[in-house]
């Protein structure tokens, strides 16, 4: 058996060697050239000059290009054409990319593009969201979905309360940087190395930029050191910009962004901001919402409409919201273009939801886990989404009754009270945080994959698919599947580099569906060469190709058996194929995205957690001191891959919402773009006490060996944190009141919420609205 087992990463072992080689790593040609961007000291102006000369004149300088360089098109954007990859005239953002340097090494490459002078007529721009709306200044348009009567149920409502949400974005801060090696190839074509989670995108743009096909362009990635949606779109920039320079100078080119360069010229999770007004009863369940959300999108729209569409469609979570209206503004700023981020905006939708659960268990004097309960979907009436999709695999509840029992919900909620009773500097607070995550690409024709499997005359197997590796454990779990398909160890199955010469047309490996859909193409594959060395094994041993079985090695027919390298030999002796490719669609899948209507997700993933924090009132120092999880994987493919990314996936969650603060000065400048002041968790916020478990489930969909997706679920579960210290913070004052906490929640927020229940601030709190 494979599937299922508790085995290390593929490449762990090369990890922890430092021998598994990345981007970087790969050994240069002799006359390979390093490149390094010049980027723009201005958020929104004309370029009215721009001298070079010193940038060229720069010892070890061989070349500097500017868009009149780009042979195709000066274009590295994923949906409409509004990224350049040099800015032509006019810059949008302070770190846009205006020019490129090709030096004998990266430090002259860097050094070099300082020294070019640049003279701006500078624009009028846009930082704030506030301002944006007011502007109406968007890059794609509003979006409403209004189910059932939402205004007339609010005024109908017995008890109406009015709010805002604030949320910060969030800087993937990958290990390893963006980077892109290209060379060039015989007869025009590149090849070029990328750390990507899109190689078939960065395929086709990079043959855009150049003016040639797909054909004469080939992208490899055999993994990334992170990537966490930052190399979904992202990744484009740096490849195309480093193929067009290898085909200018006709010599390899590396660009690698220094990590200061790489946090201003790259997209971050999206910042939202939501106005509600709520109407519910006396028990907490909610009759009406009204909801306008609105997100820092940047100069261009990215992926920005498909992240604000993921928001909408999960502003539900796990409730049942029978009349509302969910309004999305997509807002246009002169900062940097926003992209996707682990979640796809399904994080900031949740958070919206939740926030709006805490406010009303707050204004009733109820344990907000109690609010939750009422609300959750349940069978019947109470089981579609405002999109119109049924949810027909919810264990929610379940899983709520399991893990507040397991985590002793109510006894701590004493001992919290206890202990804020008894103290003064330091306060606690505790949360309870549901799950429900829809898993598929909201754009439906991104929900395919394909395989290569090749079984070899020794009995090894190669498996190649267009997922792609950033150490969330993909290439693992194809390997456990073509390794159970066949009847062997993991030992037995090597996956080789992702490849666009080999696997056409991928998608990205992102919304979770990695395994999902890579290991059900590789299955396939596997599945069409087994049935063929099952025929010839049949043949072999006098049987019925019924009574064939794969296993332990072997292949077994009736009481005689043969080894599986024995088949594959007389398969090859026989002249049959040993090689297939597999393919794969996500079946039931279908989106309206003009009307926010269908069944956009094939399942939903779901989990929760429980999170219990401290305190220091006075400085708004604080600590997670523990926290409890219970996690929906339906029939893990490997526990140890999944506990690892949903511990990972917690731990970055909590990050975004209480430590990762992005901040710009007045002119746009990102001032927090290095380690020094952009601060990601480290092991000492991991908390001492720390209880993660899998829900022992079964997919009810038919996906890989009724498995669940693993990769972006857990990031939500950090909400639990949040909401632990917006109780914490609850406790300063009469525990009824509704603390002013955005996000993150960095001791200045959590200082600032404090002064606001003490009336120290003129922070406006949610208010009752009048029936």
């Amino acid at each position: 058996m494979s599937v299922g087992e508790r085995l290390p990463h593929e490449s762990a072992h090369l990890h922890v060697s430092g021998a598994a080689p990345y981007a970087d790593d790969i050994p240069l040609p002799a006359n390979a050239l390093h490149g390094a961007f010049g980027l723009s000291s201005v958020a929104h102006g004309r370029i009215a000059a721009l001298d070079l000369a010193a940038v060229a004149a720069f010892p070890g300088v061989h070349a500097v290009l500017t868009a009149r360089d780009i042979p195709g098109e000066n274009n590295c954007a994923p949906v409409i054409k509004d990224d350049p990859i040099l800015a032509d005239g006019l810059v949008q953002y302070a770190g846009q990319t205006m020019f490129l340097v090709l030096a004998d090494s990266h430090d002259a490459a860097r050094r070099a593009a300082r020294k070019a002078t640049v003279r701006y007529e500078k624009l009028p721009a846009i930082f704030d969201i506030r301002e944006a709306l007011a502007a109406e200044s968007f890059v794609a348009p509003t979006r409403t979905l209004v189910r059932g009567e939402p205004i007339e149920r609010l005024a109908a409502a017995p008890q109406r309360l009015k709010g805002t949400m604030t949320l910060g974005g969030q800087d993937h801060f990958y290990l390893e940087g963006q980077v892109a090696f290209a060379v060039p190839q015989e007869d025009g074509g590149m090849l070029v190395v990328s750390s990507t989670q899109h190689p078939s995108e960065v395929q086709h743009l990079v043959a855009h930029a150049l003016g040639l096909e797909s054909h004469d362009v080939t992208v490899q990635c055999r993994r990334m050191g992170g990537g966490f949606g930052g190399k979904e779109t992202q990744a484009a920039l740096i490849a195309c910009a480093a193929a067009v320079a290898a085909w200018r100078t006709k010599r390899p080119v590396k660009l690698r962004l220094d990590r200061d360069d790489d946090m201003v010229a790259t997209g971050k999770r999206h910042e939202f901001i939501a106005d509600y007004d709520v109407g519910f009863d006396a028990e907490g369940r909610i009759l009406a919402l009204d909801v306008m959300m609105a997100s820092r999108c940047g100069y261009s729209m990215d992926l920005s409409a498909a992240v604000n569409d993921r928001a909408v469609c999960h502003v539900d979570n796990a409730y049942f919201l029978e009349h509302v209206r969910i309004v999305s503004h997509r807002c246009k700023t002169n900062t940097v273009s926003n992209t996707a981020f682990r979640g796809f905006g399904g994080p900031q939708g949740m958070m919206v939801i939740e926030s709006v659960i805490d406010e009303i268990a707050r204004s009733l004097g109820r344990d907000p886990i109690d609010v939750r309960r009422v609300n959750f979907y349940g069978v019947g009436p109470r089981d579609t989404t405002p999109y119109g999709m049924t949810v027909e695999d919810n264990v929610m509840p379940r899983i709520a009754s399991e893990l507040e029992a397991s985590s002793a919900y109510r006894e701590r909620r004493e001992a919290v009270a206890r202990h804020n009773r008894g103290n003064t500097a330091t306060k606690r607070g505790l949360a309870f945080t549901p799950v429900k995550f829809g898993i598929s690409f909201n754009a439906t024709l991104f929900n395919q994959a394909g395989a290569l499997v090749h079984v070899y005359t020794d009995g090894s197997v190669l498996v190649n698919h267009g997922g792609t590796e950033m150490g969330q454990g993909l290439y693992t779990k194809v390997l456990q599947v073509v390794a159970e398909t066949f009847g062997l160890s993991r030992e037995n199955v090597r996956a080789s580099t992702t490849d666009t010469s080999k696997v056409p047309n991928t998608s990205a490996t992102a919304a979770s569906a990695g395994s999902d859909l890579n290991g059900k193409a590789a299955e396939a594959a596997a599945l069409a060469v087994r049935a063929r060395m099952a025929e010839v094994a049949a043949q072999e041993m006098s049987v019925e190709v019924t009574a064939i079985r794969f296993a332990g090695g072997k292949v077994h027919g009736g009481p005689r058996e043969m080894t599986f390298a024995a088949v594959a030999r007389k398969a090859y002796e026989r002249r049959v194929s040993l090689s297939s490719s597999g393919f794969y669609r996500t079946p039931k899948i279908h989106w309206d995205r003009d009307k926010l209507t269908g069944r956009p997700f094939f399942y939903f993933a779901y989990g929760a957690a429980v999170a219990e924090v401290e305190i220091d009132v006075g400085t708004g120092e604080n600590r997670l001191l523990r926290v409890d999880i219970l996690h929906d994987v339906g029939r893990s493919l490997n526990p140890a891959i999944d506990l690892g990314q949903i511990e990972g996936g917690f731990l970055q969650g909590m990050g975004w919402l209480t430590t990762e603060e992005l901040c710009w000065n007045a002119e746009g400048h990102l001032i927090t773009h290095a380690p020094s002041t952009y601060k990601i968790p480290t092991a000492r916020e991991w908390p001492a006490d720390a209880r993660v478990s899998l829900l022992d489930n079964s997919n009810v969909e038919d996906t890989i060996h009724r498995s669940k997706a693993v990769g972006e679920p857990p990031l939500m579960l950090g909400m639990s944190v949040f909401f632990a210290l917006r109780d914490a913070v609850a406790a300063c004052g009469s525990g009824r009141e509704s603390p002013r906490l955005r996000a993150p929640a960095t001791p200045e927020a959590l200082l600032d919420a404090i002064d606001s229940l003490r009336g120290t601030t003129n922070a406006i709190p949610a208010r009752k609205v009048p029936a």
